[in-house]
């Protein structure tokens, strides 16, 4: 295996709640072969407060823009959602995984099985979240 190989960048995007399992994401995406773009081990949770929450956002977007897919992992927060709607506007392919506290808790899932944190779901209905995934999958990604 060439070291100097160019792989799959993939940007990993998960609930603040999953903050402790950043590393765990980051190795699960790394034994798949592809290079994880987190965030959460690129600037911690929005840098401690030590600059303006947007600087990070616009940190993150930026990182949605280098990747060559985003894979979310466990329920989906608002800020995911937000995260996965730019991702499909660039025609980045998006995947879904499960969440836990070993490597072997993470395995793929379909649109179907995907669950919403309370949050979200404040702002937005359960059926029109499961309709705007079906959506986002039949745009070709």
């Amino acid at each position: 295996m060439d070291k100097y190989e160019k792989k799959t960048a993939v940007y990993t995007a998960y609930s603040k709640h999953f903050f402790f399992a950043k590393m765990l994401i980051s190795a699960y995406v790394l034994e798949k072969n592809y290079i994880p773009l987190n965030p959460f081990n690129s600037w911690e949770y929005f840098m401690d407060d030590m600059v303006e929450r947007d600087l990070v956002v616009r940190g993150n977007n930026n990182l949605i823009l280098l990747a060559d897919e985003i894979w979310t992992f466990g329920p989906i927060a608002d800020g995911v959602f937000r995260e996965v709607k730019f991702a499909n506007k660039l025609g980045k392919p998006i995947k879904h995984f499960s969440i836990g506290k070993q490597l072997y808790d993470i395995f793929p899932l379909s649109n179907t099985k995907l669950v919403f944190e309370e949050e979200l779901l404040s702002q937005i209905s359960k059926n029109e979240l499961f309709k705007e995934f079906a959506i986002l999958n039949e745009s070709g990604v």
